[in-house]
């Protein structure tokens, strides 16, 4: 009789029909048709998770050799996001596909509430998986502890030069520029893969482009294409917006600023990127190399004059999200339009190694036709202090978005309390106004709000919050 307790290992083939999909690149893909064959171990992908740090949309110039190999030869996700604009959440929910209300880690200070038995690292490993991970893992981790169910890592302190790391339970400080380091050792992970035939699972996580933003001194005062910000950028009126949105003070010179230095630490990780094609390509497993790149959550260039991350407008929640699986027909280039979000990466690695979770996932494989017409995105204050953005969740739909603020707070291990009451609303039309400039609910009359559809807006929102 099998154990429940161990992940189910299906038999599942490769995707079929990359001429197909080829085809379809003009068009929104809506999931690709799979043909199963009875292939047995030895076909299951190798898999390369990228995340990056603070890393929002609109970034790509400084990706080219990224986005040329993941994005252009695979799949580009027009619609990416993450369930909650914040590090250690968002990380989480990586790793176990589910929301920060699920996995319970709400802050950055509540890492150890992730249930380790519900991550991805620990289905493949117990399927064989050989499992690295280079570079950041989750806020509040204690650097001297090992991450549960690797095999090998060099765990960084979060750092750009002369950074510390634990390398295999030894904590100590490597010299050198850190996506640099990450990158080599990186590197010595897949060179492993000549002499061990097991299948590979590496989880690389630059601290580009998080601040202080230091560029590697390649790539200090290099030159970036001019940008004179967007229609939300600061957003010279924002009565109709929350009162810590009234009260932000970034300007369009700080988001220069920020936009340009971050584009600058993202050249090393598009360096970095290329060395693992070229290396996968030398070891002959490029092909079956399951890819996937995202940011761990956006950020503000003083949107709503907002510098940071955290808050329910789409730079803090919109990523860079791309994949690529030329044996599994995604190496042709496809732009697909699906809303799809962080919490949608395990439950695809699972399917692309045909393993079957035993714990609950709230996303979805994205190598099926799975679409979603609405996603829940969320964050908790933690902390009483004055300022900043209260507790608030959000239904976002790709032309529409409907927010709500509670009076709900967190403290350092991610409990929750507070009466729960709506303190403020906003929806904003995305298909009209998709730099969200005007809240369709300020001093919105009944009427209005019916023709809004907001009281079902609110009940889903319920919904999904205890879902």
């Amino acid at each position: 009789m099998s154990d429940p307790s161990q992940p189910s290992i299906g038999r599942r083939g490769v995707l079929a029909g990359a001429a197909a999909v080829a085809a379809a690149a003009a068009v929104p893909a809506v999931g690709v048709g799979r043909a199963v064959a009875d292939t047995g171990a030895g076909t299951r992908p190798n898999i390369l998770l990228i995340v990056t740090d603070d890393q929002p949309k609109h970034t790509e110039w400084a990706l080219q050799k990224t986005v040329g190999w993941i994005a252009d030869q695979g799949v580009r996700f027009t619609h990416g996001h993450v369930t909650t604009p914040l590090c250690a959440p968002s990380r989480s929910s990586v790793f176990s596909g589910r929301y920060a209300h699920n996995h319970g880690v709400r802050n950055n200070g509540s890492s150890r509430g992730l249930d380790q038995h519900t991550t991805v690292q620990r289905y493949l490993r117990q399927a064989g998986y050989r499992t690295g991970l280079f570079g950041k893992y989750l806020n509040s981790w204690a650097l001297a502890d090992s991450p549960p169910h690797f095999e090998e890592w060099a765990l960084l302190q979060p750092g750009y030069v002369d950074s510390t790391y634990n390398v295999n339970g030894t904590v100590q400080t490597i010299n050198g520029y850190s996506t640099t380091v990450i990158k080599n050792r990186t590197l010595k992970f897949l060179d492993k893969a000549a002499t061990d035939t097991r299948p590979w699972f590496a989880y690389v996580a630059p601290y580009a482009s998080h601040g202080p933003r230091t560029p590697e001194a390649a790539y200090a005062g290099t030159a970036v294409p001019e940008w004179n910000g967007r229609p939300s950028v600061p957003e010279a009126d924002r009565s109709d917006k929350p009162g810590y949105v009234k009260n932000a003070t970034g300007t369009l010179a700080d988001g220069k600023r920020i936009r340009a230095e971050q584009l600058r630490t993202l050249r090393s990780v598009d360096d970095a990127v290329q060395a693992f094609k070229d290396r996968l390509q030398a070891l002959g497993q490029l092909e079956n190399t399951l890819v996937i790149y995202i940011g761990d959550n956006g950020f503000g260039w003083a949107d709503h004059g907002w510098t940071a991350k955290s808050v329910p407008y789409s730079p803090a929640h919109e990523v860079p999200f791309y994949l690529s699986w030329p044996a599994g027909g995604l190496g042709a280039g496809v732009n697909d339009n699906r809303l799809v979000a962080n919490i949608d990466i395990a439950p695809t690695i699972l399917d692309a190694a045909g393993i079957t979770p035993d714990t609950p996932q709230d996303g979805h494989s994205l190598l099926g036709p799975y679409s979603r017409d609405h996603l829940l995105v969320e964050w908790w204050k933690q902390g009483s202090a004055v300022g900043g953005p209260p507790t608030w969740s959000s239904y976002v739909a790709k032309d529409r978005q409907y927010t709500e603020y509670y009076d709900l707070t967190t403290d350092a291990a991610g409990a929750v309390s507070g009466s729960g009451q709506v303190k403020f609303r906003e929806y904003y039309d995305l298909a009209g106004d998709p730099y969200q400039l005007t809240n369709r609910l300020y001093q919105a009359t009944p009427a209005d709000e019916a023709a809004l559809g907001v009281s079902a807006l609110a009940a889903a929102l319920a919904a999904d919050r205890t879902a």
